[in-house]
Parts: structure tokens; sequence; C-alpha cells
């Protein structure tokens, strides 16, 4: 005999409907949950304002070229963007007329840049900024794998497309990476002079092994290794360079690095991502900056990582270069003594924060 169902047929689809909307209500309401929270925790604070000191000149802001301000040139994306916005309020902190500074930011053309441009409007409502689109397509046909996965990001060689990317009125900027933060005062890396000729200035390190940034098929080949000849060559971290636009586009200098490239694609002659190109057009030819505006090497080395201490001497500018960045080492409860100096600027804003 047939089990007689105590629910009338039409009655059964109705409550098979409530309870597939039910179920539909309840993943809605967890993805929601988890999108918030997400959400919450990449929530950055906002940051004070800064105001000029009566000495500053005053500068029309409307004017992005203009010589009287401090440029600064950095890229912007979602991976790095909460040590961009603490090396952004450090820069301010430590300025005697941040207002005066205008911040040029350049982005992947494939990024969402009304997100980013709200999430620095957010933190810095007061800032003079503007977004660059960088095509990505340029450079990836030129990118050889490295000895660390970042390093081949195609946004880590904007720098060398940068005088084409920013406006062609503009003179001179200073290009800083996201991962450092300034405890000085950035107009004094701006005015440093470059010489008669020089494009690029930069802390050198003339005690590092400059051979090793090259293959043993670099030296071994007369016709490649004699591009050092009459050139006192050293190595230079490319993280924080004043830049001298006008002779970097007169010079044609992104060719001469794309060359380089091209040419470490037939015939491997480096492996430090997009390091070595650099050296090979401009070592020998940098205009010298003080040590302690790039204090490197925080993050450690490419591999492990591991802690560092300062270099001797005063420092103006601490850089996390290295494969061990402070906010994800914060994150995993193990800091190195040196990722307590980055804490103070950093402008996530907690989920404690956040319900307080």
């Amino acid at each position: 005999m047939p089990k007689l169902s105590l629910i009338p047929p039409h009655d059964h689809l109705l409550h098979r409907h409530h309870h597939h909307l039910l179920l539909l209500f309840l993943l809605i309401s967890a993805t929601n949950a988890a999108s918030a929270a997400t959400t919450n925790y990449k929530r950055f604070k906002e940051a004070p304002q800064f105001y000029n000191s009566p000495t500053c000149p005053c500068i029309d802001t409307d004017d992005m070229c203009s010589d009287q301000a401090v440029h600064v040139a950095m890229t912007l994306d979602a991976a790095y963007l909460r040590g961009s916005m603490a090396a952004i309020l450090s820069i301010l902190q430590h300025s005697s007329c941040p207002q005066n500074i205008l911040f040029h930011f350049i982005a992947s053309a494939t990024a969402n840049h009304d997100h980013l441009r709200r999430r620095i409007s957010r933190s810095f409502p007061y800032l003079f900024f503007q977004i660059y689109l960088y095509d990505s397509k340029a450079v990836s046909g030129h990118i050889s794998t490295s000895i660390r996965w970042a390093l081949d990001c195609p946004l880590n060689y904007a720098r060398n497309y940068l005088p084409n990317l920013l406006p062609h009125c503009l003179r001179r900027v200073v290009y800083l990476d996201s991962d450092l933060i300034l405890v000085d005062d950035i107009a004094k890396l701006a005015a440093t002079p470059l010489g008669g000729n020089s494009v690029v200035a930069a802390p050198e390190y003339c005690n590092a092994n400059f051979t090793s940034y090259f293959t043993p098929t670099f030296w071994s080949n007369p016709t490649l290794s004699l591009t050092f000849s009459g050139r006192k060559a050293c190595y230079f971290n490319t993280g924080v360079m004043v830049i001298d636009l006008q002779r970097w586009r007169a010079g044609d200098y992104t060719t001469k690095i794309v060359e380089w490239m091209e040419l470490q694609k037939r015939m491997r002659i480096y492996e430090l991502g997009s390091l070595p190109p650099f050296l090979l057009v401009f070592a020998g030819n940098i205009a010298p900056v003080d040590h302690r505006w790039n204090q490197h090497g925080l993050g450690g080395d490419n591999y492990r990582g591991l802690c560092r201490d300062l270099h001797p001497g005063p420092a103006s500018l601490l850089h996390w270069s290295g494969k061990g960045k402070p906010w994800l080492r914060l994150d995993a409860n193990r800091p190195c003594p040196l990722d307590a100096l980055w804490a103070p600027y950093d402008l996530l804003q907690t989920t404690s924060a956040l319900e307080s």
C-alpha cells in the first residue's frame, strides 16, 4: 500500500520552494558577511591633514607640472596599497611644505582605477594627485623570469617608461617604491643636484659585488662586458631615484633599457628583474645621494627575507626592499625588530577598531 503524504501536493511544492529560498538567503547572508569582513579588513583610516609652514612658497596645485612643487612618482596597485598608504603618510608627516607635494601614481591599465582613487582620497582627502594608466602589454613580452615572482610583475617595470607616462611638461620627479617610509623632509632629496649631464641621482654602493648582477655569459663576451669600459660602475637601488625627465627623454633612455631587455630574452645576461637594465644604462653616471636616503634591504634577501639591521650612519629613508614586507610580517605575528619603525605609519583599520 503506497505511503500517504501528509502534505498536499500544492503545499509540498510550496514547502520545497520555501526551503530553497531559505538556503539561498543563508548563502547570500554568508557571502555578504564574508565580503563585509574582507572589506572591513582592508579599510584604511583617514590620515591627519598636514599644513605648510609659513615660509613655504604658494603654488598652483592645479598645475601638475609646477616647478616649485615637489613631484613624487609611485606605482599603485592593490597588492602593495597598504605599503603605499604608509609611504604617503610618512612623506607628508615629515615635510615642511606638505601641501606643495604633488603625487603622480602609475597604475596598471587593467586595475580598478576608480577603486584606487577612492581609497587614496578617503585616507588623504586633501592630497593632490593624479593617476596615470600603464599598459603592461608594452613590457610583458620583454620580461624574463627572475629569482622572485614579485620582481616579474609588469608594474615593476613601469619606471622604465616613466618619462613617457608622466606629463611632458614635468621636468623632475622623485621616484619611490611602495615598501618604504621617510623620516626626513623629501624636499631635501628632491633638491639633489644632478650636475651637468646625469639623468639619475641615487645612493651608490661601490662596495657591493657589481659582477654578481650579471651572468658569466655577459662577462665572457667582450662586446657586452665592454659596456662598462671607462665607467666607474657601482650598484644602486632603483627604488629611490631623482630623475631628470627632460634629459631622459632627450637621450631616449627608455629605448636603451628595452634593447637590453630584448637581448636578455635571446641570451640570459642577468638574473634580477628590472634592476640590471638600469645598471647597464646608467651605472657610472649617477649623481651622488647620501646613503641616508636609502637604508635599503630591510626586507632581507630575495629568497628568505630574513631580518636585517640598519646600515651604519644616519637614516632619512627606510626601505624594506627584499622578500620580507613589514605589513606581511606584522600580520603573521613574526615581525622583525625594524618593522616597529614602519608600524606607526600603517593606516589599516582593523576589525576591532571598526567594532569599537
